[in-house]
């Protein structure tokens, strides 16, 4: 699939990703969103009015609800990636749109990781370094674990020299 030295097409992450990214801000909105936005309500509605506390509380989490739903098929549609011939991109972001491009000689070492929510969908997120940093360059999550595992050994292969 990628043992090939030729440029790919561009590739979009596995469709699943956006099912986990919902379970995950559910998550988030079940065990902080919603508690934040009660004790905000509570605080609003004690220095004004009960209703407009009630109201602050509801609005608070009614948005981020709304995001749990809307938002990660955003995400999906801006995040793909290209192996080109000398480098990867990565492109991704849904208000600001980011384009990350990774020349394969500044490739440090590449990195495949799965949370427990990302094992329950069967997928992995690949991460790629660079000798400039200490964080991954390059993130791709909601990648099969098939699919991640082949990129990070043709990535690694690719990769630059070791600095000596």
């Amino acid at each position: 699939m990628l043992d090939h030295p030729m440029v790919s097409s561009t590739q979009q992450v596995d469709r699943r990703v956006v099912a986990l990214w919902r379970l995950q801000r559910t998550v988030r909105l079940c065990l902080f969103v919603t508690p934040l936005g009660l004790i905000g309500g509570f605080l609003v509605g004690q220095n004004t009015s009960a209703t407009l506390g009630m109201l602050f509380g509801v609005a608070f989490i009614s948005f981020h609800a709304l995001m749990v739903l809307v938002w990660p098929p955003l995400e999906y549609r801006n995040l793909r990636y290209t192996v080109r011939e000398e480098d990867l991109m990565v492109e991704s972001g849904v208000l600001f749109h980011r384009w990350s491009c990774i020349p394969f000689t500044r490739i440090q070492h590449v990195d495949t990781r799965q949370g427990p929510m990302e094992r329950l969908f069967g997928l992995q997120r690949l991460a790629v370094y660079t000798a400039a940093g200490m964080h991954a360059d390059g993130s791709i999550p909601g990648l099969h674990t098939d699919v991640a595992a082949a990129l990070r050994d043709d990535l690694s292969r690719r990769g630059g020299d070791d600095g000596v």
